[in-house]
């Protein structure tokens, strides 16, 4: 008898394993009043929709955006995972630096002058100077940058190399949004992505300059034959 109780718990017990939401933190979901859905199957034509509720292409260089930049969150997410545990506050920062892609994410994937926009938490320029006065702060603990470096080092550093190639790709694909508005009717919101990017590159080249540091990594020289200028960060 004590053996039939124990199995009667154990199969009410997967029982509710099997009926549990699926956890919403992975992948896209459809959110609903009671739970939040995986897969709808709306994408299987090759589809995807926007923030209010327009469907287009996923090959459109809208979507493309959109995916560049969670590849980018997703690279971030990596680089925390082999990251030094000491830097307490500079994970702090990676993941206040994820959320602020999701958010761009967001402003990327809604069309202009429509109702989401009013939602959408800005991309502003305070968000700029909080990646800018990262740069000042791990740059002050650096050798001085002497000319063009390889994109090697540590996991850590190689990792935010990697980042930052990826956030290059993202920022090239704004920019084509952004060329391709109207003229004189780019979106506001594509301008302050755009400064947001090209300062996140910067940030996270100094992020692999830093990690390598730390971790006794000294910076890979170009070794060139000839002459070339020194470095000028775009």
């Amino acid at each position: 008898m004590i053996t039939i109780k124990i199995m009667s718990k154990k199969i009410n017990l997967m029982e509710r394993v099997r009926s549990k939401p699926k956890n919403p933190d992975c992948g896209n979901f459809k959110k609903t009043e009671e739970t939040m859905k995986i897969y709808t199957g709306k994408g299987d034509t090759g589809t995807a929709g926007l923030l209010n509720g327009t469907r287009i292409l996923k090959s459109d260089p809208q979507v493309e955006a959109v995916g560049d930049i969670d590849e980018l969150n997703s690279a971030l997410g990596v680089l925390q995972s082999v990251f030094p545990g000491t830097e307490k506050e500079l994970l702090k920062d990676i993941r206040t630096i994820q959320s602020d892609l999701f958010h761009m994410g967001a402003w990327v994937a809604t069309p202009r002058n429509s109702p989401p926009m009013q939602l959408l938490k800005p991309i502003d320029d305070q968000k700029i100077a909080f990646l800018e006065s990262g740069i000042d702060r791990m740059d002050s603990l650096l050798p001085p940058l002497k000319g063009f470096i390889l994109p090697n080092g540590n996991l850590s550093g190689a990792w935010s190399h990697l980042a930052r190639t990826i956030c290059r790709r993202a920022e090239r694909h704004v920019v084509r949004l952004s060329v391709e508005a109207p003229m004189g009717n780019t979106p506001k919101h594509l301008g302050n992505t755009l400064k947001y990017l090209n300062r996140l590159s910067d940030y996270l080249f100094v992020l692999a300059r830093y990690c390598n540091h730390l971790l006794d990594s000294h910076d890979s020289a170009w070794e060139t034959s000839g002459s070339f200028p020194k470095p000028d960060q775009p």
